[in-house]
């Protein structure tokens, strides 16, 4: 039977989420009670999609237990489509159900989950979606999808967007966490001001410091005149500190004062410098379990993840692939029709383990050699005829070829998108679907 994998109507949309939706269409929560143990009695509920409940003795967790056999954070709750999983954080007396210790695991409902000397019950309940938890829209700024689990998001986007509150963005690498960061900030109060975005991965550990705080002329060797650090270049706008995951621990306490304090000592200086900045945070690592691992702070965990939002690989977005498809070829200025149906099929029945990113590099492959890709699914080689197109590449190793005809696209398509959009970098970024700070990247790479 053919799958329908376009845009669902607005309009029916509406209709049918407003309407009383039969048992077939309600979503599964799940409420979790302590029948045993010292905080029996105590109970929460996980009902809300791309958001974990924790469990343990920490203050920051959703449901405290007073049971000094459980760790501060010993597993974390989460909706997974019609089940609850249940992940252990790395805890030290473990998490068993009927009697087998379980690292991570779906539940269904009518389970007993024991943690330290603690009963936890699941059981599930049906509730019925309304226009307040699932918004009718198909996109939030620049982050597109129309399916269940990003649709859920988007409530929650828009009301953070009016906020200052710091916002811990999770999810596995290429899900578009700083395309939802840069997406959040347009849509809010500070849209005006800058957009300034700090990767903990990309800098040197002995710069870091240097790079987030500014330094004054002769702080360190090669530092001949005075710089601005990233809080101070982001004032009245927002910072987005990248894969905060992997900042040194000997920043952590620097930045966590740094964020409660606004306010900054540049490397070398005497003077507080004050700063008006939004912090927005993003990492691909679990957080919850590095701070059980000690290898995080907790309470600079505490201060960043005021609120959280925890974007869904691809694989977990039913009916998105075709979506962001024929989005990606759009921006790259193709009519969505040039991927023919049965290509969308094979995509959407990929793992994508590179996720949105790898989608969109998919696409402007496929774009890019039409026939002589023979549509391959993702992980599948293309078969290229020899041409004279070709031909040199073929004498090159494996990676070497591969890198080189990826250099020669991203330098073809960054003067494309520059020249339709009339060298508007903003505009050409926004068309491209990525963030403005990985165009500069891609344009900078392209002009070496």
């Amino acid at each position: 039977m053919a799958r329908n994998l376009s845009f669902v109507p607005d309009d029916d949309l509406r209709t049918e989420l407003n309407a009383a939706a039969p048992a077939s269409q309600r979503t599964a929560a799940f409420s979790v009670q302590a029948v045993g143990g010292p905080s029996a009695g105590s109970a929460i509920t996980v009902s809300t999609p791309g958001r974990r409940v924790l469990v343990g003795q920490s203050e920051v967790c959703d449901l405290k237990l007073a049971d000094r056999r459980v760790s501060r954070r010993h597993v974390a709750l989460a909706l997974a489509g019609d089940s609850l999983r249940v992940l252990d954080l790395g805890s030290s007396n473990g998490t068993y159900v009927v009697g087998l210790r379980v690292i991570d695991v779906l539940l269904r409902g009518g389970e007993d989950v024991v943690i330290g000397d603690t009963t936890l019950h699941v059981t599930r309940v049906d509730v019925t979606p309304d226009s307040s938890s699932v918004s009718p829209r198909s996109s939030f700024g620049r982050v597109v999808g129309s399916s269940p689990a990003m649709r859920a998001l988007y409530p929650f986007c828009e009301r953070l967007a009016q906020t200052d509150v710091t916002v811990l963005i999770e999810g596995e690498t290429g899900t578009g966490k700083e395309i939802l960061a840069e997406s959040i900030h347009e849509a809010g109060p500070r849209a005006n001001g800058p957009f300034v975005v700090f990767d903990c991965t990309t800098v040197a550990p002995n710069l870091l410091e240097s790079e987030l705080f500014g330094h004054e002329r002769g702080a360190f060797t090669g530092a001949s005149q005075a710089r601005a650090g990233l809080f101070e270049q982001a004032d009245g706008g927002t910072l987005l500190i990248d894969e905060i995951g992997d900042l040194e621990p000997t920043l952590q306490p620097k930045l966590l004062r740094a964020i409660e304090r606004s306010e900054v000592r540049r490397v070398g200086g005497q003077r507080l410098l004050k700063f008006n900045v939004r912090v927005l945070t993003a990492t691909r690592r679990d957080l919850d379990q590095e701070v059980q691992r000690g290898r995080f702070r907790d309470d600079l965990f505490h201060r960043i993840a005021v609120a959280r939002l925890e974007l869904p690989p691809l694989r977990a977005r039913k009916g998105d692939v075709a979506v962001l498809a024929r989005h990606f070829a759009h921006v790259e200025g193709a009519d969505p029709s040039a991927i023919p149906y049965d290509q969308l099929l094979r995509w959407e029945d990929a793992p994508w383990p590179g996720n949105a990113r790898e989608l969109k590099n998919a696409v402007a492959r496929y774009l890019a050699l039409g026939d002589l890709s023979e549509a391959p699914s993702p992980g599948a080689a293309a078969v290229l005829p020899p041409s004279a197109a070709f031909e040199g590449l073929f004498a090159l190793p494996l990676a070497r070829a591969r890198e080189e005809l990826i250099d020669e696209f991203e330098r073809v398509y960054i003067q494309h998108v520059l020249t339709v959009h009339g060298g508007d970098i903003a505009k050409a970024a926004a068309a491209s679907g990525i963030a403005r700070r990985q165009f500069f990247r891609l344009k900078a790479r392209a002009a070496r």
